[in-house]
């Protein structure tokens, strides 16, 4: 696969998510919470702040599209291991590290509260995991690009 075929596989992904993102933030998650005031009416004033949280920590998540999509850019260029890569991976990873710590101590303040259920609460741990995770993954790339980026400099000017 060529760099302009993978570039344009990579946008279309970048797209995919953020319309599934769209759907499942401002479609999904608000009929659960329609759902839930009419299996349980005690929780209903639950529902606003929660959706305010909710919708808050979509914010990073849909800004980590752009730097994906520059990346994006950047392979069809012929540029995959280059310094504003490595950059743009570790905005991700930034990204992603402040909206998983935003999304845990949102769900222990609103748990204080008296608006979150403890099973809902052990529920967010698991997305708290799987968001450093993504935190991880995108700094480990981002060194990674950053050390394939100095080694192909390097290379550039020995040759």
């Amino acid at each position: 696969m060529n760099q302009k075929k993978l570039a344009a596989w990579l946008k279309g992904i970048i797209i995919g998510i953020g319309l599934c993102g769209l759907i499942v933030y401002f479609a999904i998650i608000p009929d659960i919470g329609k759902s839930m005031h009419a299996s349980w009416p005690e929780f209903a004033g639950w529902h606003w702040p929660w959706m305010i949280f909710l919708w808050c920590t979509a914010v990073p998540c849909f800004a980590s599209l752009a730097p994906g999509w520059m990346i994006a850019v950047n392979i069809g260029r012929d540029r995959s291991f280059s310094q504003a890569n490595a950059r743009l991976l570790k905005r991700i990873a930034w990204l992603a590290a402040g909206d998983t710590a935003f999304f845990f101590l949102g769900n222990v303040v609103l748990f204080f509260l008296g608006m979150n259920h403890p099973g809902i609460f052990l529920i967010s741990l698991l997305i708290c995991f799987v968001g450093t995770s993504v935190t991880v993954a995108a700094a480990c790339l981002s060194h990674l690009v950053y050390k394939a980026a100095d080694l192909q400099e390097q290379s550039d000017l020995t040759i």
